[in-house]
């Protein structure tokens, strides 16, 4: 089996929304390649509990990384893709969208006008 590349496992970061099967983190790094992160539309007619995961996923990452600028590692793509370009943006020029380092961190002004409820001390799921 090849070598998986590394990658930063952010501890103490939820793995998931609970009850649900949405993942937040993944347990390792992929073998057939990193997962590319890229800017995913949000439609209005997105179920409510999508809605709830983004949210939840933006709580998460404000209370472990603040507005500090954060590394991909272990974070998962495809909820990252969610975010992207808006609430979340790159932390780093050029920016690899297919790396585990690539810097990341949070537009604070457009998360806080978009999902106000993530910077709550307590987000209730």
């Amino acid at each position: 089996m090849p070598r998986l590349p590394d990658m930063t496992k952010h501890r103490g970061f939820p793995s998931g929304l609970p009850g649900t099967g949405l993942q937040f983190t993944i347990r390792r790094a992929n073998p057939k390649g990193v997962a590319k992160i890229f800017e995913r539309a949000r439609n209005r007619d997105r179920a409510e509990v999508e809605k709830l995961a983004d949210t939840a996923f933006l709580h998460a990452l404000w209370h472990h990384f603040g507005a500090e600028p954060f590394e991909r590692g272990n974070l998962d793509a495809g909820r990252i893709n969610w975010l992207f370009g808006r609430e979340v943006v790159p932390a780093e020029t050029p920016f690899d969208p297919q790396s585990y380092e690539a810097m990341l961190r949070i537009n604070e002004d457009v998360a806080r006008r978009t999902m106000p409820e993530a910077f709550a001390d307590v987000l209730e799921v």
